[in-house]
């Protein structure tokens, strides 16, 4: 600071606390921080013809003519263009390098803008602007310029700066919390004020725990609001990305964060952000909510938060440079794994060369996030049991404004004249057995689905194998005259698709088509192959829409987009009393090797009603198991499996003999499990019992099943 700011005292109130700029010099370690968070802000290269268009653009009244003052609703505000074109004004007057570094007429016009901008004190009718967007790039101008503001400037950016502060209505326990106190830390960095920044880290660093309401849940997902929606790759992928940020910045410093927090960070990053991602990479669809209507929304995620995550810890190491090269595309994924979210009924199956997914909803949740600000307008079907399927993480890119929203992969839904309003989109489930069950590698999805929008009902559920999964539906029923439609993919146009029908196999070209007897009907190395024979209804041609069709904020794209779509169904008809669905989904696999393997690659379908969906995968030596009441199954090698109670189960086996179980319980009812199965298991743990008949050879098993906040999750015992 010069001689004359350092005789200054400004006083601001902020969070109801006076802090001033002290004229002493700063703790050292806040002033490495402080360092460091300015290196970041500069560190991007400066466009100067950009910046110097920006300069010669801007009007002597200090406002661009291209941008809309006036409108400050939820859906316009860009106003955060001005804020934009301010801070790259400012980073090209600092920066080293620069041909505009000390330029007067540009710091002339940064002066004219930012007064412009203080005089006016712009505020949008959506509260997350005027709280964390604008206070965010103010507080990078009050870094960047630093001691090149006058005392006037700096008193009239520190209010609007002040608007981000830990008592602010936004500042709850979510993603918001922690970008909130992240720019206040900031302004206490700029003010050099030693104690409050000290309170504020301390504040961050608490905020990396489990949460019951907001947060952080217990099995590594996220909630933003109280409904209970997942926002893993929305506030969640923020809540991560600003941990991340303070932990590199407060590393080697007495502020860096214990290692408790530091290791919570990292599991739920990896355990769920990275597992929530076709190959830790790109976002999967089916996770997203009002952001899916955003354009690029599915771009891949760059390596910046797993970088900064092992500047700061050494803790699960390996798999953090392992999500950091898969992103640089320095190798290829061998990420693998199968995980149910159970606080947020989602779903994930990951393989080295594909991915998929499933999502739910129950009467503990609500279906999808609220459309606000007016995006997400058609989002009314999208966690019907949605069902994306990935081998590059590619296939739904941009797909949204020309999608058929009434068919959404995976879903059983009522076929409408339209959707209803968008102010009807969120609502609560109806049915408490939702679930899945999951030894860590293979798994089954449970959905006793009872649409909240429409007159319709299903049982559908989802089993994954190493190389295939298998869909199966039931109990499919609807009062109303409209058809009923399962869709098992809806999704951008590749190559050829190519059915086999009895034994003739056709390559389709592009237009809609009613299969009959179809065995199986190939895309895009992706299989899908019908246990019995079919009739299925295809669509392989060009859809039309916009993407204001389903967003309309102002800087929404208007103009009709053009996609080639494949899109695969089957039509229960009129007014379904039991109808009902059976298929396997293979990816990565040849036409070559559909036509060599002709068969169900092993696969035993052994019940398919509306008190068990079972199957058997011979070659993986496991039956998956859903009872949605007590009930009994046989299998084909003898085995015979019954439940006394709801649930589903695995088993594998190994040499003939049961290996391990898993069990869950998607009602969250029941403290635990009981079945019978026609094997002598004498074992016994801590948590469960088997206890052997020898004269029946029948071993009944009891499993203690997780309470509280772990109500849901799987319990795995071995053999």
């Amino acid at each position: 600071m010069d001689s004359m700011k350092k005789q200054l005292l400004l006083v601001i109130a902020i969070t109801g606390i006076f802090f001033s700029i002290p004229v002493l010099s700063a703790d050292p370690d806040m002033e490495v921080i402080r360092k460091r968070v300015i290196d970041a802000m500069m560190r991007p290269s400066v466009d100067e013809a950009s910046v110097g268009n920006i300069m010669n653009s801007l009007s002597p009244d200090g406002k661009w003519s291209g941008i809309n003052y006036i409108d400050v609703s939820r859906t316009g505000f860009q106003h955060s263009e001005h804020l934009n074109n301010l801070v790259s004004m400012c980073r090209a007057y600092r920066k080293t390098g620069s041909q505009l570094k000390g330029n007067q007429v540009l710091k002339k016009a940064i002066s004219s803008a930012l007064g412009f901008w203080i005089e006016n004190d712009f505020q949008c009718d959506n509260w997350w602007w005027n709280q964390i967007g604008t206070p965010e790039q103010m507080v990078r101008i009050l870094l960047i310029m630093d001691n090149e503001l006058s005392a006037a400037q700096i008193k009239g950016i520190l209010p609007i700066a002040g608007r981000a502060n830990l008592s602010a209505p936004g500042a709850r326990p979510s993603g918001d919390r922690i970008k909130i106190a992240g720019i206040l830390a900031k302004t206490m960095l700029f003010m050099r004020n030693e104690p409050s920044f000290s309170n504020v880290m301390s504040v961050i660093a608490g905020e990396i725990k489990f949460a019951a309401g907001r947060g952080m849940q217990y099995d590594y997902s996220f909630h933003h609001r109280e409904d209970r929606v997942t926002s893993t790759l929305s506030y969640g992928m923020g809540y991560a990305d600003a941990f991340a940020e303070w932990a590199e910045l407060a590393a080697g410093t007495k502020y860096k964060f214990p290692d408790s927090a530091i290791n919570l960070l990292v599991d739920y990053y990896l355990d769920g952000i990275c597992q929530t991602m076709v190959f830790g990479k790109y976002p999967d669809p089916g996770a997203e909510n009002r952001s899916i209507s955003r354009k690029g929304n599915l771009d891949p995620i760059g390596a910046a938060t797993p970088e900064r995550l092992l500047k700061a810890t050494a803790y699960r190491k390996d798999e953090l440079e392992a999500i950091v090269r898969i992103r640089k595309d320095e190798i290829r994924s061998n990420l693998s794994g199968t995980r149910f979210y159970w606080d947020s009924e989602y779903f994930s199956h990951q393989r080295p060369s594909w991915f998929a997914s499933v999502r739910m909803y129950s009467s503990r949740n609500h279906n999808m996030e609220e459309p606000y600000n007016s995006e997400g307008l058609k989002n009314h079907h999208y966690a019907d049991g949605s069902n994306f399927i990935s081998r590059t993480g590619e296939e739904y890119f941009d797909i949204y404004p020309v999608l058929d929203w009434q068919k959404i992969p995976g879903t059983t839904v009522l076929q409408k004249d339209s959707l209803p309003p968008e102010n009807l989109i969120q609502k609560k489930g109806l049915t408490d057995f939702v679930g899945a069950a999951t030894d860590g590698n293979s798994g089954v999805a449970a959905f006793d689905f009872k649409s909240p929008h429409d007159p319709l009902g299903a049982r559908k559920s989802w089993f994954f194998f190493d190389n295939e999964y298998v869909c199966l539906g039931t109990g499919i029923a609807s009062e109303a005259s409209l058809p009923v439609v399962t869709t098992l993919n809806q999704c951008l146009l590749k190559g050829t698709v190519t059915a086999l029908s009895g034994n003739l196999k056709v390559a389709l070209r592009k237009g809609d088509f009613m299969l009959r007897g179809v065995k199986w009907i190939l895309h895009d190395s992706i299989a899908y192959i019908f246990t019995d024979t079919a009739t299925v209804n295809l669509m392989t041609d060009t859809a039309t829409g916009s993407w204001y069709s389903i967003n309309h904020q102002a800087d929404s794209p208007r103009e009709e987009v053009s996609k080639e779509v494949f899109k695969l169904w089957i039509d229960h008809g009129l007014k379904p009393i039991n109808a009902g669905y059976q298929y396997i989904v293979v990816p990565s696999v040849s036409e070559k090797d559909l036509l060599d393997n002709p068969g169900n690659r092993g696969i035993e379908v052994l019940a398919n009603n509306n008190r068990v969906q079972a199957v058997r995968h011979a070659l993986q030596n496991m039956i998956q198991a859903v009872f949605y009441s007590p009930g009994l199954i046989n299998t084909s090698d003898g085995l015979i499996l019954g439940a006394e109670s709801p649930g589903i189960i695995l088993i594998s086996s190994e040499s003939g003999k049961i290996s391990s179980i898993t069990v869950s319980d998607p009602s969250r009812q029941q403290s635990s499990f009981s079945f019978s199965v026609n094997r002598i298991i004498d074992s016994s743990g801590d948590f469960y019992s088997i206890k052997p008949e020898p004269d029946k050879s029948i071993s009944r098993v009891v499993i203690t099943l997780p309470v509280n906040e772990h109500a849901g999750k799987s319990v795995t015992i071995k053999l």
